[in-house]
């Protein structure tokens, strides 16, 4: 078993002794991930990009705890839908290596369709 099958199993395990399983549908799910990318991103508001960089202890702790959340609605997101999130994010990288390829993105931050 990978460690993305085990999580998957531990998030399933979870949400199935709590019955949760009726709220879980893919709207609500991509809702919550839509919510808790937000509270991530308030860890990091009105900071310089310079004191985004700095995240030690208990923030460090806070920002690890949101970033899970997102991952865990993701993660059963995909597994409800029969989505092979590994295969799935090799494929994105892949159509990303395409569409950006190092020759003429590299040091850019410009959208492919202007490179």
């Amino acid at each position: 078993m990978t460690e993305l099958e085990e999580i998957r199993h531990l998030i399933r395990e979870f949400r199935d002794a709590r019955d949760w399983m009726q709220f879980h549908n893919p709207k609500n799910l991509a809702c919550s991930i839509s919510i808790e990318a937000n509270e991530l991103l308030e860890h990091f508001q009105w900071k310089t990009p310079e004191e985004s960089l700095v995240v030690t202890g208990e923030k460090k702790a806070r920002i690890a705890h949101e970033a899970a959340d997102v991952a865990i609605y993701l993660i059963e997101l995909a597994d409800n839908l029969g989505i092979d999130l590994v295969q799935a994010i090799r494929d994105k990288l892949a159509q990303n290596a395409a569409k950006y390829p190092v020759s003429r993105a590299k040091g850019s931050a410009t959208k492919y369709t202007e490179l």
